[in-house]
């Protein structure tokens, strides 16, 4: 089977990819690391809301349990949002920031 990306006869993956190009997007998303942030402090908001404010306002533990689950559902969602936005961006080839880029001394 050929790779989605390099169209070279390699066996893929899951993903449809080859594994020298899974690398190379390794590689390049580690760039980004930080995007887990975004990801991490939305859903610890609701988490925090759901855990700790609605308890004291007065709404029943189960409600809040269930704003919890509710809350790790954003983290997964926002991360699996993020990924996919980033290997579309990768397959475009799009231009890294230019803190990244290296000088031209």
């Amino acid at each position: 089977m050929s790779c989605a990306r390099c169209n070279q006869e390699r066996p893929v993956g899951k993903t449809g990819w080859c594994s020298e190009c899974e690398s190379d997007f390794d590689g390049w998303s580690r760039r980004h690391a930080s995007d887990i942030l975004y990801a991490v402090l939305g859903g610890g908001l609701i988490v925090m809301f759901a855990g700790v404010g609605l308890p004291l306002l007065g709404v029943p533990w189960l409600v809040s349990a269930t704003g919890i689950f509710g809350g790790f559902g954003v983290i997964l969602g926002l991360h699996r949002w993020n990924r996919n936005r980033r290997r579309r961006q990768f397959l475009a080839g799009a231009a890294m920031p230019r803190a990244y880029l290296p000088s031209k001394t």
